[in-house]
């Protein structure tokens, strides 16, 4: 690996370390953790994942009713609007606001978009 590279490691491992120490990242990792400890709130999830499972299931064979979907829908809004959850998934909308702007402060001198568009060959 030539020095520059190296350099340019260091800086993108200092970047995510830093990125660690913000509020927003902090917040999240809090909220994130609430979420784990919360028996009722883990049911929930497990309750979603499996209705949505079935629904999966039931689309894919061409089997799934609207009926089925807004349950999905109801069971996931439930889920949504318990405390804790929605104190993650707002902490959750805040660090990815932060994550976009940082994205944009590396791409902006580069003039690609790295986290939207490179890599892909075909842009219309």
């Amino acid at each position: 690996m030539s020095v520059e590279q190296v350099s340019i490691e260091d800086l993108g491992r200092e970047l995510g370390e830093r990125i660690a120490e913000t509020p927003e990242y902090e917040r999240f990792e809090e909220a994130r953790a609430a979420v784990q400890r919360d028996e009722e709130v883990q049911q929930r999830i497990d309750e979603f994942e499996q209705l949505r499972a079935e629904f999966m299931q039931a689309r894919q064979t061409g089997q799934a009713t609207n009926a089925e979907l807004q349950r999905v829908q109801e069971a996931q809004d439930e889920l949504h609007s318990m405390p804790v959850m929605s104190e993650y998934l707002d902490a959750q909308d805040d660090l990815e606001d932060t994550l976009e702007a940082v994205n944009e402060a590396i791409s902006e001198p580069l003039a690609v978009d790295f986290g939207g568009e490179a890599g892909g060959c075909c842009q219309d």
